[in-house]
């Protein structure tokens, strides 16, 4: 069975096995979280998902180092949106998991981050479910967390954000046309003390800027964007909400938005992966303002927040014991 058809538009592009389906025991369907990008943050269970596939259908920005990890047989199908060529619509790939499914084959939809924040798993789900397909969801790394903490900026942070909003850039698109600006409730997400993310919003960022301003906003709240969360080629930009179309306009790559006075404790240097002093070679890019440190007295670090921590003693009240973490003879 082929799937396609319209003018101008390829109708081979999937081939189903047909035949055997009163032959064989329906497969399953797998909406397998692959996280933001670093194969380090995979979790286990996707893994374990990803080693026992026959079929995986995958997203673009899923990695090669992520889809290495599915069996060498496995058939691999990218439903990527390319600009030389038409991608699948949702519907299309809707049908192409059931068909697989039901010729008994195990089936991974690979999807980056998380299924189900901004990433139309529910519709997938929907789709098993009225066709009588076992849909099994594992959840992943959404972008969000990747680049908070990948910047050192919490999303929720005492005093200064006691919300998180995540909200999607673009409107619901209509046909091939594309969305246009996200009709949302802007009042609420420009009050103060809350971080709003916005995903798929870098082409966006004038009016949603302009939106957040226009309902109250202050333009010097904080403002981050990260492209490429957690990978080697990651790039921040720490800058203001009244900056954020202008810093925007520097990038373009897939990239969030966050806007929140949280954002203000977003890191100038990254933390060097390398182990050494300096960053490595592969460290993320970043670009920010000069950060000015006060209050070094040249004391301890826990002696100027206050704190006094001592050091674990014998049970005979001798001298100190080694502070050790649990190795493999412990």
């Amino acid at each position: 069975m082929a799937i396609g058809g319209g003018k101008g538009r390829r109708t081979d592009r999937l081939v189903v096995l047909g035949g055997n389906a009163g032959m064989r025991e329906p497969g399953q369907v797998w909406l397998v979280g692959a996280g933001p990008g670093d194969p380090e943050l995979l979790t286990l269970k996707a893994l374990k998902a990803l080693q026992a596939a026959q079929v995986v259908v995958h997203d673009g920005l899923v990695s090669d180092e992520i889809l290495d990890l599915a069996p060498v047989g496995a058939r691999r199908i990218s439903v990527a949106k390319r600009k030389s060529r038409h991608s699948y619509s949702q519907d299309e790939i809707n049908r192409m998991l059931v068909a697989f499914a039901l010729e008994g084959l195990n089936v991974v939809r690979l999807k980056g981050g998380d299924p189900f924040i901004f990433g139309r798993g529910g519709e997938e789900l929907e789709a098993c479910r009225e066709a009588g397909v076992e849909c099994h969801i594992v959840p992943g790394i959404t972008a969000a967390l990747a680049a908070s903490a990948s910047a050192g900026a919490p999303l929720t942070h005492r005093g200064s954000a006691q919300a998180v909003t995540f909200v999607t850039g673009h409107a619901a698109q209509k046909g091939r046309g594309g969305g246009g600006e996200p009709d949302l409730d802007w009042d609420s997400l420009a009050r103060a003390n809350q971080t709003v993310v916005i995903y798929m919003g870098l082409s966006m960022a004038a009016p949603i800027a302009a939106r957040l301003l226009g309902a109250g906003r202050a333009g010097s709240t904080p403002a981050l964007i990260v492209e490429n969360a957690s990978r080697a080629d990651e790039r921040r930009v720490v800058t203001t909400l009244a900056g954020l179309a202008e810093a925007a306009a520097t990038l373009t790559g897939p990239a969030l938005l966050i806007v929140g006075e949280a954002m203000a404790l977003a890191q100038a240097l990254p933390f060097p992966r390398s182990g050494r002093g300096e960053p490595s070679a592969e460290e993320p890019m970043v670009e920010r303002a000069s950060l000015k440190l006060s209050g070094t007295t040249g004391l301890p670090m826990t002696q100027q927040a206050g704190l006094a921590l001592s050091t674990p003693r014998s049970a005979a009240g001798g001298p100190p014991l080694p502070l050790r973490g649990k190795g493999k003879d412990q």
